[in-house]
C-alpha cells in the first residue's frame, strides 16, 4: 500500500537530513521532490501544488527549535498536511432511522457487491445491528449470487427477485421486507456500468428518491487513481453523496484517489477495503494512513484489530493451561487463527513502525501460515494434545501427512516449544523480574 510513494517521500526528505537549519533554498527543493513524488502518485496537479505550497508556507513560518531538524520538521508538516488532505479525521457512518437505509454506488468492477457483504458484516459484529442486503442489480444475475453467497458466508439475510426488472420496485419491497422481518438496516447494492452513462445515473438517482437513504456511498477501485476522482466528482454532482469508500488497497495502488479524492468532491472517505475476507474493512483514519505513508507504521489499527478478536474468557483459560505447562498444539492452532483474523498478514506487517520498509521487497503470502496448519492437521488429537510424545517415527508420518519434510516439522516443533517457555516466562511475574535485573545495562 503506497510503497512506490513512501520511498520517494523519503527521498524528498532526505535533502534536508544534515541541515542545520531551514532555508529558502533547501525547503524549496524538498517541496519541488515532494510534487514530483505526488504527481507520480498519480495526485492532480491542482492538488499537488496547493498542498506543497502549503507546506513550503509552514515550513517557512515555523519556528524551528534545537531539538528538532529541519528533516524532522519537514517530516512533521507533511505527515499533518497529508492527514489533513484526506479528511483530517475519521467520519461516522449514519445509520439512523427505522430501518437506516444505505445505498450503495459505483461502477461495475469498483467491488460494490464485496464491500456491501463486508459493511453488513462491520454492522452486524461491531455495532449490533440486524442488516438486510438487497439485490439491486437487475443486469448482472452474477452479482445476484454473489450477494446471496456472502450473505450466507457472514449470516445475514439477502432479498432478492431475480424476475423482477425494476431497481425502485426491488428497494421498496425490500424496505418492506426489513420492516417487517426486523432488520434496522437495509443495504441497497445497485448496478454499475463500465463507465458513466445517462441511464446509470437516472437509475440510481430513481431509487435514492423512492427510498430516502440515511446514507449513500460510492465506491471507488483505489487502483484507478485520478480516474476514480473523476468519476466520483461525475456521482457526486447527481447524487451528493455522504461518504466515499476506497477498495483494493491492499493490491499495487499509487494512492492518488486516496490523496485527491476529498479535496475534489469535498466528501470524506469513510472506509477502506484491505483484501477479500469479509473481515477486511477499516474505518478511515487520515492521521493513521499519514502515518503508514511516511513509514510510521499504524499501532493503533493494529491494536484494535487485536482487541477485536480477543476473546476475555479464551484468554483467562488459556492463561491457566499455560501456568500448569499445559500450552498443545490445539492452543497453537487457535492463536494462529486469531491473527488470520486480523487480516492479510502483509498488511499486518505495514502497521508496524520499521518493520514494513525493512520488508520491501519480501514476498510475504498471506497463505503463509498454510504450512504450519498442514502439519498440525496431519497429527492425531493426542499427538496435539501431547506434543512431547512427538519421536521419530511420528514426526516422519506427520510429514507425508502434510507434504512437508521431516525438517519442517523439526522446525515448527522448535518454535511451539520456544513459544511455550517464552509464554510462561511471562506468565511468571518473578523470573520476568529476574530477567530483567540480569539484562546488561544500556551505558
Amino acid at each position: 500500500m503506497f510503497d512506490s510513494l513512501s520511498d520517494k517521500l523519503e527521498r524528498a526528505f532526505k535533502v534536508l537530513k544534515g541541515q542545520g537549519q531551514v532555508t529558502e533554498i533547501n525547503v524549496a527543493e524538498t517541496v519541488k521532490e515532494i510534487r514530483r513524488a505526488l504527481l507520480d502518485a498519480d495526485v492532480s496537479y491542482k492538488v499537488a501544488k496547493q498542498f506543497t505550497d502549503t507546506v513550503k508556507d509552514k515550513a517557512m513560518g515555523a519556528n524551528v527549535i534545537n531539538a528538532i531538524s529541519p528533516n524532522q520538521l519537514m517530516v512533521k508538516i507533511t505527515h499533518d498536511e497529508l492527514a489533513t488532505l484526506m479528511g483530517g479525521g475519521a467520519s461516522e457512518i449514519n445509520i439512523k432511522g427505522s430501518p437506516a437505509i444505505i445505498l450503495i454506488a459505483g461502477l461495475q468492477g469498483s467491488g460494490k457487491t464485496t464491500f456491501s457483504g463486508k459493511l453488513a458484516n462491520h454492522l452486524k459484529n461491531k455495532k449490533g445491528k440486524k442488516p438486510l442486503l438487497v439485490a439491486g442489480d437487475v443486469y448482472r444475475p452474477a452479482a445476484i449470487d454473489q450477494l446471496h453467497v456472502l450473505g450466507e458466508q457472514i449470516g445475514v439475510d439477502v432479498w432478492s427477485d431475480k424476475e423482477n426488472k425494476n431497481p425502485v420496485d426491488i428497494a421498496k419491497k425490500a424496505i418492506n421486507e426489513a420492516k417487517s422481518k426486523g432488520h434496522n438496516v437495509v443495504i441497497i447494492d445497485t448496478a454499475g456500468r463500465l463507465a458513466v452513462d445517462q441511464q446509470m445515473m437516472d437509475e440510481i438517482e430513481a431509487v435514492k428518491k423512492a427510498v430516502n437513504p440515511s446514507e449513500i456511498l460510492f465506491v471507488v477501485d483505489s487502483m484507478t487513481g485520478q480516474d476514480a476522482v473523476n468519476t466520483a466528482k461525475a456521482f457526486n454532482d447527481r447524487l451528493d453523496f455522504d461518504g466515499v469508500v476506497l477498495t483494493k488497497l491492499d493490491g499495487d495502488t499509487r494512492g492518488g484517489a486516496a490523496l485527491s479524492i476529498r479535496t475534489v468532491v469535498d466528501k470524506p472517505i469513510k472506509f477502506i477495503g484491505t483484501g477479500e475476507k469479509m473481515e477486511a474493512l477499516d474505518v478511515f483514519h487520515p492521521d493513521r494512513m499519514a502515518d503508514r505513508i511516511l513509514g510510521m507504521g499504524d499501532v493503533v489499527s493494529l491494536v484494535e484489530r487485536a482487541q477485536e478478536q480477543y476473546d476475555e474468557e479464551e484468554a483467562r483459560k488459556l492463561q491457566k493451561k499455560i501456568a500448569k505447562n499445559q500450552f498443545d498444539f490445539n492452543d497453537f492452532m487457535s492463536q494462529i487463527n486469531q491473527i488470520k483474523k486480523m487480516g492479510n498478514v502483509k498488511d499486518l506487517v505495514g502497521m508496524i513502525p520499521g518493520v514494513g520498509k525493512a520488508m520491501k521487497g519480501v514476498d510475504i503470502d498471506d497463505d503463509a501460515f498454510k504450512g504450519i496448519e498442514a502439519i498440525i492437521h496431519s497429527m492425531t488429537p493426542y499427538e496435539r494434545e501431547n506434543p512431547k510424545v512427538l519421536n521419530g517415527s511420528r514426526r516422519k508420518r506427520i510429514a507425508d501427512g502434510s507434504g512437508t519434510s521431516i525438517q519442517d516439522v523439526n522446525k515448527l516443533l522448535k518454535q511451539f516449544d520456544q513459544t511455550s517457555k517464552m509464554m510462561r516466562l511471562m506468565g511468571d511475574k518473578k523470573k520476568m523480574a529476574q530477567l530483567m535485573r540480569n539484562m546488561p545495562k544500556q551505558r
